[in-house]
């Protein structure tokens, strides 16, 4: 009778240890994702809820009112790498901007869209207090495609 007794704990304790495990994986938010609907830059995008998304820590040229050296360019690697595509958006600190887009850090796959954007020179490393998780690797790619003449760096 004690050996059942152990064992009764032992498959007690194991089963509480499962359930809570369990509860909090249940409680844990899933990745935010979504499919991109349309590029509206290099560095903006629209998400299929409508909301516009805009990537955290690197400034493209612009293309509105009038496009900027390199920024059809940018707008076009940014189409070409997530739109129709389901991405993964990540926060850092902030949710929004002034102008109430979502402030994210995009994923397709594994391919770190910020980033493989300033890995190309078609975007400079920008930061953006408070949300500037990544800014020290986004530097670093931007002074290899400096030192490299990538995109805008080229001349």
């Amino acid at each position: 009778m004690p050996g059942n007794v152990k064992t009764t704990t032992k498959i007690s304790f194991l089963c509480a240890f499962i359930i809570s495990l369990l509860s909090i994986s249940a409680c844990a938010p899933p990745p935010e994702t979504s499919v991109v609907t349309d590029v509206i830059d290099g560095d903006t995008i629209v998400i299929a809820s409508g909301e516009k998304v805009r990537y955290i820590g690197i400034d493209t040229p612009e293309i509105y009112p009038e496009a900027e050296e390199h920024g059809i360019a940018a707008m076009m690697a940014n189409r070409h790498l997530v739109e129709g595509k389901r991405v993964r958006l990540e926060r850092d600190v902030s949710d929004t901007d002034k102008y109430g887009r979502l402030l994210r850090y995009v994923y397709v796959d594994e391919l770190f869209i910020n980033a493989e954007l300033v890995r190309l020179g078609l975007a400079e490393a920008t930061s953006y207090p408070p949300d500037t998780k990544n800014q020290r690797y986004f530097e670093e790619l931007e002074m290899i495609a400096r030192e490299t003449g990538r995109g805008m760096w080229a001349e």
